[in-house]
């Protein structure tokens, strides 16, 4: 890479964040280089800053999340996009969701290590998690699966008038069909679909937003696994 290892700042310099908040950034970018148990392989510090933090910081276009008071980042991973915009967003509160043990102590130790106090890890399978149920005002995934499958994980969660914010990759129609499909059995409905490129390399990112306007069916979801194994809209 070229630069220095200050350079990350860079992949920041779209936003107005104050010295707190860029010292919580270099922390976070400094566990996922030096942690052992970061589970990504995007590690060094300007590739991570622009592919993780740059990347979750999308969100902030959105004024479904800018708004939001409580966001549940579903398969939470190395803690993104949720951490970065519960840094940016200090108001908010930002739960993690995260199935895999080793990952949440991840998850914990990046928090703690990082100030970040407005996020908590809740670890459990998402489709277990049933005190979130109607309890967010948006849902955020991040490559997470199918787009049908992140609905039906994500619409349960959502208050009537929340929206999920899904991060992806570069479109399929035929998925898009599908979810929208999903998307009718679950109460929620696409608002916009959008073209992002939060920095040079990335050419083929795509933000789906679906907006949650009616009660999602109490069935919904389905017990563990079934979202995958027989994803709605086929």
């Amino acid at each position: 890479m070229h630069g220095g290892r200050n350079d990350w700042r860079q992949a920041l310099a779209s936003h107005d964040f104050d010295d707190g908040q860029l010292e919580q950034f270099g922390a976070i970018l400094r566990e996922l280089e030096s942690s052992e148990h970061a589970p990504t392989t995007v590690r060094e510090t300007r590739e991570a800053a622009d592919a993780h933090l740059a990347d979750s910081l999308v969100g902030l276009d959105f004024y479904e999340i800018r708004s939001a008071c409580e966001v549940a980042d579903l398969g939470s991973g190395a803690g993104f996009p949720g951490t970065a915009l519960a840094v940016a967003l200090p108001r908010t509160n930002v739960r993690l969701i995260e199935s895999q043990r080793r990952k949440c102590e991840f998850l914990r130790d990046l928090c703690s290590r990082a100030g970040i106090a407005n996020a908590a890890v809740v670890c459990a399978r998402v489709e277990d998690w049933r005190e979130g149920r109607e309890a967010n005002d948006a849902v955020v995934a991040r490559a997470l699966a199918p787009q049908p499958v992140v609905l039906e994980y994500a619409a349960p969660l959502l208050k009537v008038g929340g929206a999920l914010v899904d991060w992806r990759g570069r479109r399929n129609e035929a998925e898009e069909a599908a979810a929208v499909a999903a998307g009718e059995e679950l109460g929620m409905r696409l608002r916009e679909i959008r073209h992002v490129q939060p920095f040079a390399q990335a050419r083929d990112r795509h933000v789906h937003v679906f907006v949650k306007t009616a009660q999602t069916p109490a069935r919904f979801p389905r017990r563990a696994g079934m979202a995958r194994k027989r994803p709605l809209g086929g």
